[in-house]
């Protein structure tokens, strides 16, 4: 069976820039949209299904309870060309769980899947997936985990996102349910070998591409969420030492040059700098002239208008001429 890779559906995070971002360092591995609500597709303004092709292999995730609104939005997505659609069942905060879905839809394994049952009715040959924790307050047994899954695998699911933690829906936040809750690798393990017809992917507290490479020993697919974040230039390792593929660039200044154009034609588009710079301050991390970085561009980006501000930040960090990197600056104005 395959391996996977996968950067991790982020609540404000993992919106369509920082997306196009993460593609430009990888090629193989699988990005998430954000968690968006079937109410915010039926009801919303705003199309919450854009994408660029550029982004692709890219995965939708839903929020939802009712399988009636949740397979009117994997037709739509289906019809915008995404590869996958997943279904989220580990989102704890409040405002969540006040819409009856994410974390506490676990407790319900039988309307879980019937939502995945009418998703895969709309999906044609697009694959349904579901993310999920291993439990919810008390109910963290293995059995109360077993029953959840074995619900979903008979509708004919067989993509599974397990982060391995439970959670608890009264008393933590959404960042302490990502810290406080232990976690418990073994027991995604476990469910590898009791349902091993599953394709199980690992999600929580894996902090590099070694780390990865350990669970991948054990489960078919590994996600990574903030860490890949903070620290974006590691997704340029992931084609070659998870894949044995030629990594399509060698440097965080080579990243630079191709968002620059990106962030030109979202301007000219009405769009702000900002909007996309943002999700780029972490690219020099851990590397001199980091912290100078991203100081300007948190300064400048705001209101920027054009992506100049990239080749000024990049001065703080670049081991070229600054001469060049000053004509570049200015040939972006």
């Amino acid at each position: 069976m395959p391996k996977y890779f996968s950067v991790a559906p982020m609540i404000d995070w993992t919106d369509r820039h920082c997306r196009y971002f993460h593609r430009q360092m990888t090629r193989q591995a699988i990005v998430y949209t954000e968690m968006v609500t079937t109410g915010a597709i039926i009801h919303g303004k705003n199309d919450f299904l854009a994408y660029d092709q550029a982004e692709h292999p890219v995965v939708l995730q839903l929020g939802g309870s009712n399988p009636q609104d949740l397979a009117t939005c994997t037709r739509l997505a289906v019809e915008r060309g995404y590869a996958e659609v997943n279904l989220n069942l580990g989102c704890p905060s409040d405002r969540v769980q006040n819409g009856s879905f994410g974390a506490c839809l676990m407790a319900e394994p039988q309307l879980v899947a019937d939502c995945v049952k009418a998703m895969q009715d709309a999906a044609q040959d697009v694959p349904v997936s579901i993310k999920t924790r291993l439990g919810i307050d008390e109910h963290d047994s293995y059995e109360f985990l077993l029953e959840l899954l074995h619900a979903v695998e008979a509708t004919g699911l067989r993509r599974v996102t397990l982060h391995a933690r439970k959670a608890w829906l009264k008393g933590l936040s959404p960042k302490q349910n990502r810290e406080i809750p232990p976690l418990d690798y073994a027991r995604v393990y476990q469910v590898k070998q009791d349902l091993p017809q599953l394709q199980l992917h690992i999600n929580g507290g894996i902090q590099d591409l070694d780390q990865a490479k350990q669970h991948l020993e054990h489960v078919d697919g590994v996600m990574l969420g903030r860490a890949a974040y903070q620290n974006p230039w590691m997704l340029s390792k992931v084609d070659a030492d998870l894949f044995g593929q030629q990594n399509p660039v060698h440097s965080p200044q080579q990243v630079v040059d191709l968002m620059a154009p990106y962030i030109e034609n979202h301007i000219r588009q009405g769009g702000r700098f900002w909007h996309v710079a943002r999700h780029m301050l972490g690219l020099f991390q851990n590397c001199p002239g980091a912290r100078q970085w991203r100081r300007h561009l948190s300064e400048q980006g705001p209101r920027a208008t054009s992506a100049a501000p990239l080749y000024e930040a990049l001065a703080f960090v670049s081991q070229s001429d600054k001469s060049e990197v000053a004509n570049l600056a200015k040939s972006t104005s």
